[in-house]
């Protein structure tokens, strides 16, 4: 492969051979956008990566089926966020209970409130939650899935997908707001 710039309809077709050099020229162009979309989906930066290579496989078995109908990064972006949810299927089980009455902290009534931190802080954040309640925020915030298609994807009822989308939300303002409490006690210091 030359240092010339090819088409995307090349580097689809030359994968499709399973030319290395190609792969790995796909995979240097997409891998940073999708660590991204991965990381999300992710306890740590270790299981991000596992997603990510499990990702890359499946774009590389099965890139002859892409039909150049919609974005190619598009493509690539459905099936690491399908790779994330077949992980979490496999990983974590859902009912995963919180007792909110041991959380003593006042919850924030900006609905803007994302707004208010860095999307690294955020990130973290989403990570702290519990399996069900993250993959259910990411789907909904991130991939924009109604619950019904959430509940499809995760083979839950759409009421858990409301009430995991709900608790989500209610965790993750507690949390922005102990980090904005926390941040009030080091500026009066």
């Amino acid at each position: 492969m030359s240092a010339n710039i090819i088409s995307e309809a090349e580097l689809i077709k030359m994968c499709a051979k399973g030319d290395r050099r190609y792969q790995n020229a796909l995979y240097n162009q997409f891998a940073p956008k999708m660590m991204a979309v991965c990381f999300r989906y992710s306890r740590n930066q270790q299981d991000a990566e596992d997603t990510l290579m499990e990702g890359f496989v499946k774009v590389f078995e099965n890139i002859s089926q892409f039909k150049s109908e919609g974005s190619f990064e598009g493509w690539i972006r459905k099936i690491m966020v399908n790779t994330a949810i077949a992980k979490f299927k496999k990983t974590n089980p859902f009912g995963v209970i919180i007792n909110f009455d041991k959380i003593h902290y006042s919850i924030a009534s900006d609905e803007n409130i994302y707004d208010q931190l860095g999307a690294k802080v955020l990130i973290n954040m989403i990570q702290q939650l519990p399996p069900a309640y993250q993959m259910v925020f990411n789907l909904y915030s991130f991939e924009g899935l109604k619950h019904r298609e959430i509940a499809e994807q995760l083979g839950i009822s759409e009421g858990t997908s409301k009430s995991n989308l709900s608790d989500a939300r209610t965790l993750l303002k507690k949390m922005i707001n102990k980090t904005n409490q926390f941040e009030i006690a080091a500026n009066n210091n």
